[in-house]
């Protein structure tokens, strides 16, 4: 069982940063891939960023080049760092964790899900 709980979500002009964490209780924190999804008001839950558990990362396209998964395997934790925001951006961001090996973007594979933080980028 893992629990995840996000947090440094906010208020942010476009251009701006923001630092997401996601907390994960359990051992076996460091077997699982982390992934970063997001969800606007009125569409689906959309892919992030994955981190596999040997490092490995990707990305959506429109995120890549902008946002930086990493995490910290000593603290359980897994962050977003995301820079030169758009108001497009603006969701609920989640993370969660999945078992399955390699890279997975559907919601699906994940088994383990924070309660999201939400991330507002004004223009």
């Amino acid at each position: 069982q893992v629990q995840l709980v996000e947090s440094g979500g906010g208020l942010v002009q476009a251009g701006g940063s923001l630092r997401l964490s996601c907390a994960a209780s359990g051992r076996t924190f460091s077997s699982y891939g982390m992934g970063w999804f997001r969800q606007a008001p009125g569409k689906a839950r959309e892919f992030v960023a994955v981190m596999m558990f040997n490092g490995g990362t990707y990305y959506a396209v429109p995120v890549k080049g902008r946002f930086t998964i990493s995490r910290d395997n000593t603290k359980n934790t897994v962050y977003l760092q995301m820079n030169s925001l758009k108001p497009e951006d603006t969701a609920v961001y989640y993370c969660a964790a999945s078992s399955k090996l390699g890279i997975r973007v559907d919601p699906d594979e994940y088994d383990y899900w924070g309660q999201g933080t939400q991330v507002t980028v004004s223009s």
